[in-house]
């Protein structure tokens, strides 16, 4: 049975990022944000969503840029402390230990130990109400060159173990489930080894369609065998045949006696 709750915000899990932003070495910070998402791939286009009390908000919307570094298991630590202790008292990076490096497109640094750092300039923002949504264009991607598969080219997010955000706790992903579009792909025929000759139809079946339907003018019914043996006696047990060794019974008699 469910419950009827409150109306909130109860969209679970998040990624759990790590905001940075500031446009000289002195005024760099750091900010977690839950509140993020995708707005649109053409252009690309991300989001944040920021108290307009926290430090960093007077910073993003002073400078109009800021970078979303996705977080990882050996970042948890780090991910949760940025979001309770303030930019106002503390260096961020220098306190957890975080390397800041210079962007390519931007003026705010990326976090050097995530693995994939999404570069924004803002573009617009909208007062919302406790928070405000910075909606912001990316203009640059940075990703570790040690999460790229040497053969295939492909960037695997899962050897870092991204971690996420879900009421109040984080944890880290699980096992794969299936890729985009799994449920519906269709599984051809098991592909037949090399050399080997098309079978011939069989007699019975050479009238079933590939759906499974049968032509009626195609099938011949299957002819069927009479034995031409005739039943024998077994040796010794009179009124028994050799269809079950069982004894018969004879029908009575109709003829008056």
């Amino acid at each position: 049975m469910k419950q009827n709750w409150k109306p909130g915000t109860v969209l679970y899990p998040l990624p759990a990022v790590l905001v940075s932003c500031g446009a000289t070495p002195e005024e760099y910070n750091l900010l977690t944000v839950a509140w993020t998402g995708t707005l649109c791939s053409d252009p690309p286009m991300c989001y944040i969503s920021v108290r307009p009390e926290r430090h960093s908000y007077e910073i993003i919307r002073r400078t109009g840029e800021f970078v979303i570094n996705l977080t990882t298991r050996s970042l948890a630590r780090a991910t949760d402390w940025c979001g309770v202790r303030s930019g106002r008292d503390h260096d961020k990076f220098r306190e957890m230990g975080l390397t800041a490096v210079a962007s390519e497109r931007v003026a705010a640094p990326v976090v050097a130990e995530s693995p994939v750092n999404i570069e924004c300039r803002v573009r617009q923002i909208l007062p919302l109400g406790s928070h405000d949504m910075f909606l912001a264009e990316v203009v640059g991607v940075q990703v570790d060159e040690a999460y790229l598969d040497p053969e295939t080219g492909r960037f695997c997010l899962e050897r870092a173990e991204p971690i996420v955000y879900s009421h109040g706790e984080y944890f880290a992903l699980g096992e794969a489930l299936g890729h985009f579009g799994w449920s519906v792909r269709k599984k051809g025929p098991a592909p037949k080894p090399a050399g080997a000759k098309p079978s011939k139809p069989d007699a019975a079946t050479s009238g079933v369609a590939a759906s499974g339907t049968t032509n009626p003018e195609t099938v011949k019914p299957a002819a069927r065998k009479r034995s031409t043996a005739r039943k024998q006696p077994i040796a010794g047990i009179p009124g028994a045949d050799r269809s079950g060794g069982k004894r018969l019974s004879r029908r009575p008699s109709t003829k008056r006696r």
